[in-house]
């Protein structure tokens, strides 16, 4: 099957105490601008939306600990407002430094009163400490590397934010978003141990393939990439890079 030409793209989902969230501050849409996103000015909207309550019920991030707090819930049931901001679509080897431009803007907005973010392309959500934390990660990740800064600290610290794992499927456990950083997804067999488990040897592979290529990490691991999943290529869940299963 040949690789797809989709390109993914950064849906970014902010939530506020009032329509002031559909008009940035002024720096923080130039960063917007600077960086090639855009305000989505079809979907946002300056009134709560019933469905946010459930749909960052099933977003927030469940692997680090304490990732958020009954005040970032609370702060979802009171909002009232909602803004999204998409990104351009990503090239494979710039989708890192395109979600690092996310991450920045996720951290503007949420100076600027953001009370809630999710990541809609992979369907994640911290608590803003958590944000706040990954943005710190990846500004100090991309302090030490040189040129365009893409380091294995800055890569990782996107992936945490953007990725959702492990979700169980009917016979894996399963990432969604790796997309984001230029990775294929990773789906590891249930019978080969417990949900836990499956999330560290999701980031052993993921960190193998971010610092010695997709290509290489499969081969010195005699795994295969495949091309079928169940998203459409019209969903922004859909990863044109494939997925690699692992097997029991």
């Amino acid at each position: 099957m040949q690789p797809s030409q989709v390109k993914p793209r950064h849906v970014l989902c902010f939530l506020g105490k009032d329509e002031g969230l559909l008009h940035p501050p002024k720096a923080v849409a130039k960063t917007i601008a600077d960086f090639n996103f855009e305000i989505d000015r079809t979907y946002s909207q300056g009134r709560p939306d019933p469905h946010m309550e459930r749909s960052f019920g099933v977003c927030w991030d469940r692997v680090f600990p304490k990732a958020w707090s009954a005040a970032d819930e609370a702060a979802v049931a009171r909002h009232k407002a909602v803004l999204y901001v998409l990104s351009p679509p990503l090239e494979q080897q710039k989708a890192v430094a395109y979600s690092a431009a996310a991450l920045r803007i996720v951290e503007e907005m949420i100076e600027a009163g953001a009370t809630a973010v999710k990541g809609e392309s992979a369907g994640v959500a911290h608590g803003l400490a958590r944000w706040r934390s990954l943005a710190e990660q990846a500004r100090n990740g991309a302090q030490t590397g040189q040129g365009l800064g893409i380091t294995l600290a800055l890569a990782k610290a996107c992936r945490l934010a953007f990725a959702k794992r492990p979700l169980g499927g009917d016979r894996y456990y399963e990432t969604v978003g790796y997309h984001l950083v230029g990775l294929p997804e990773v789906y590891v067999a249930k019978s080969r141990g417990n949900e836990w488990s499956a999330v560290m040897l999701m980031e052993e592979i993921a960190n193998a393939m971010a610092e010695h290529g997709i290509d290489a990490t499969l081969r010195d691991r005699k795994l295969a990439l495949s091309r079928e999943q169940d998203y459409a290529e019209d969903d922004f869940k859909f990863n044109p890079y494939g997925i690699v299963r692992i097997e029991a």
